[in-house]
């Protein structure tokens, strides 16, 4: 295509400029006399959402006299200047037609450049061939798609704008990982299409837990996963942590064997206080004790010795009240795993969940402080292209140890991290995006994480749809039974009070399970 009839576009069409804006790159014009025109033109629009036409005259004298052009720009832009008139009356101007042929041309351009980029690495770059290689593979996951087409504005006055209205309720209520019962109605209405959601906690509370679990809750609901590992732990690591949470069993000797996982019960049950005929257990193991003590302040021991004196006693939850009702309280029994972990069963268990069932699952590992969201879009461009992978769910463990390309300060590095994971939720078919993040030294010594526990940036709160807090007491009481307690940080949509609006969640993390089931 003739560079400078996208030059006469730029200077005579503000329809030309604004369907540009999307898709336009100066760099991808090949003449330097093109390439300065243009910046003239587009320095104009922005200031005046005009196209300059008759001014372009002037600004070429007032920029000539600026920076003292050279002699070869000054003669080509001469040219331009005098057929402009003369072809633009010539030939027409097509508007819809010039931006078909432009965005053509610019999809060509950004492709031999890119191409070009490579191929100057694979032959001219510095280092042995095989980093040469690594370079260039690099480089090529970097690549973005120019986008061909602009997005139309909604006419509310039409059917396709009731179409859309339909669609935004539709998926709006379309929830990507459905949880049961309490958490269910705790948090199902914020794990929808477009939504960004994060979890918040000091270390060592699970965070990579929650997301696997997650994960591979929307895997078993055909839900298609990409899962980035950002360096919180190796591909090694991280696979066998799937195997663990696939088939329930640790592969450490000191989580194999007999151990205590927690149970659901209700506080009536245990102090014998219950006459409804769904009560599965005829007396009591706590008597005499109030309601604060079991829901709030019971030890693992007072468990292990009531479970022990009363091998008889049988939890209770069934009754709808108890959904109902902050009546729930922890019981615990005794689970015998058997032997450690064995490759064998990992391999079946892989086998049987994702390859046997067609479950899409895609697994990326990167080392600490390397990967970017420019990096994660890549990526998915690529798997779009050659594998027609979109994912449904985007699970990134964790935010913290994301990078961007250029060096800056922290706080504004964060800002930007959480802004482009915000834009991944809003790109492709609004993809459900969740990732964890850090809370602030103040934490270690909270029993329940309020907003101002954030670190680095608040803005945080701002780009993601929802948050969460994992907490448990600094006595570490909860985590030996086995109990989490997930509160309200931010809900951007429906009904929140305040950071007090909590859950409590049953866990074994010695058998990889994050979530097995939860009260009020």
């Amino acid at each position: 295509m003739d560079e400078r009839k996208i030059i006469i576009g730029l200077i005579t069409s503000k329809e030309y400029l604004q369907g540009l804006q999307k898709v336009w790159d100066v760099k991808l014009l090949e003449s330097p006399t093109a390439r300065r025109v243009a910046a003239w033109c587009w320095e104009y629009f922005e200031t005046y959402q005009q196209a300059p036409q008759n001014n372009i005259t002037n600004i070429y004298y007032q920029k000539a006299k600026e920076t003292n052009l050279p002699k070869d720009v000054a003669e080509e832009f001469e040219d331009i200047l005098s057929s402009l008139s003369e072809e633009y009356i010539k030939e027409g101007f097509n508007v819809d037609y010039l931006l078909a042929q432009t965005k053509e041309y610019l999809l060509e351009r950004h492709l031999l450049l890119f191409s070009n980029s490579i191929r100057s690495i694979v032959e001219l770059g510095k280092g042995e061939k095989k980093q040469r290689l690594i370079e260039a593979e690099k480089l090529a996951c970097e690549y973005h798609s120019l986008a061909l087409e602009t997005e139309e504005g909604l006419n509310l006055n039409s059917e396709q704008a009731l179409k859309r209205v339909r669609q935004a309720f539709e998926e709006a209520a379309e929830c990507l990982v459905r949880y049961p019962r309490q958490l269910g109605e705790f948090w199902n209405s914020q794990l929808v299409a477009g939504s960004f959601v994060a979890l918040l906690s000091i270390e060592k509370r699970g965070k990579t837990f929650w997301l696997l679990e997650m994960a591979i809750r929307a895997c078993r609901q055909k839900r298609k996963v990409a899962f980035f590992q950002a360096g919180d732990m190796t591909e090694t690591q991280f696979l066998k942590r799937i195997c663990v949470y696939l088939t329930q069993k640790s592969n450490l000797k000191r989580y194999s064997g007999k151990i205590w996982e927690p149970v659901r019960d209700c506080v009536y049950n245990q102090l014998d206080d219950c006459r409804r005929k769904e009560r599965e257990c005829s007396f009591g193991v706590f008597e005499g004790e109030t309601i604060d003590h079991l829901r709030r302040e019971v030890k693992m021991e007072e468990l292990i010795e009531a479970y022990n004196t009363n091998p008889d006693y049988l939890p209770c939850s069934y009754c709808e009240e108890y959904d109902r009702n902050h009546w729930g309280c922890p019981w615990i029994k005794e689970i015998d795993i058997g032997e450690p972990l064995t490759v064998e069963e990992a391999e079946s268990a892989v086998d049987n969940f994702f390859v046997k069932n067609k479950r899409h699952f895609k697994l990326s590992s990167y080392a600490n402080d390397t990967l970017t969201i420019k990096q994660i879009e890549a990526l998915l461009d690529i798997w779009e292209r050659q594998e027609q992978f979109v994912p449904d769910v985007i699970v990134i463990d964790y935010a913290d140890l994301l990078t961007t390309e250029e060096r800056i300060d922290e706080r504004p590095k964060q800002n930007k991290i959480w802004k482009g994971l915000r834009r991944l939720s809003q790109s492709r078919n609004k993809p459900l995006v969740i990732t964890a993040t850090q809370a602030d030294a103040a934490a270690y010594v909270k029993d329940r994480l309020k907003m101002e526990n954030f670190s680095e940036d608040k803005r945080k709160y701002a780009h993601c749809t929802a948050m969460w807090g994992l907490n448990q007491d600094t006595k570490d009481r909860e985590k030996r039974i086995g109990l989490m307690r997930i509160n309200n940080l931010v809900i951007r949509e429906g009904e929140f009070f305040s950071s007090s609006d909590e859950v409590t969640v049953l866990s074994n993390l010695k058998r990889g399970r994050p979530f097995i089931a939860s009260y009020w």
